[in-house]
């Protein structure tokens, strides 16, 4: 399978295939951690990890390092850039990631990007995205170093879902049916902490905002 994006090497991967990502851990270079604007957004998984291992509310992560963007429509927590390089807000005083082993999945996926299917996901190689030379090939899935990767592209694939929903809605309703929708999204998949298992929890959160979805394009 091809893909036309020449920002790519025109294939598209799978978990287990080889290709050319590790360059020593990033020593020395940060440079895809200043500058990104408001492009790196975190889904629920994200939060998650976040308020788990920083223990920290999702409002208390707003109030620093996070912040809320709009994506077509949808509104999304994203990593707050600050500073007059326009810095992640988790980068230390020695261009390090303080929190690399929970990192966002953008993040865990540059120089990767997702292409979502309806029952799987591809991954493409940004190939010049990354300016660290040298580079050797290691497999999709241990670049990613996601626990219960299967899990958690399935997660990806409902929310991904769910996100398409709400921008469809976004440019039929009105302003304030969008709003309205957008906020109890948000206090439904961010806001609320989840207990126990993320996936179990999720998915009965998903089943809550499909239901109204299909309601709103009655």
């Amino acid at each position: 399978m091809q893909n036309e994006n020449k920002l790519t090497d025109g294939k598209i991967y799978e978990k287990n295939d080889m290709v050319k990502l590790e360059c020593g851990e990033c020593e020395g270079c940060f440079s895809c951690c200043q500058g990104m604007g408001d492009s790196v957004t975190l889904n629920p998984y994200d939060i998650w990890q976040l308020e788990i291992n920083l223990h920290k509310s999702f409002a208390e992560l707003l109030q620093d390092k996070l912040e809320l963007g709009i994506s077509e429509g949808v509104i999304v927590p994203n990593l707050k850039m600050s500073g007059t390089q326009e810095t992640c807000g988790f980068l230390n005083e020695n261009g390090r990631c303080s929190i690399h082993a929970f990192r966002p999945g953008i993040c865990r996926l540059f120089p990767l990007g997702r292409q979502y299917d309806t029952e799987k996901i591809g991954y493409i190689f940004l190939e010049h995205a990354c300016p660290k030379p040298n580079k050797t090939k290691v497999k999709v899935k241990k670049w990613l170093g996601i626990p219960q990767l299967e899990a958690n592209e399935m997660f990806l694939l409902r929310w991904h879902a769910i996100q398409k929903n709400v921008q469809q809605l976004a440019k039929v309703e009105d302003k304030d049916t969008v709003q309205e929708l957008n906020m109890y999204l948000l206090n439904l998949f961010f806001a609320e902490s989840y207990r126990g298992d993320f996936y179990a929890e999720f998915e009965k959160r998903a089943q809550m905002a499909e239901k109204l979805l299909e309601k709103l394009k009655e």
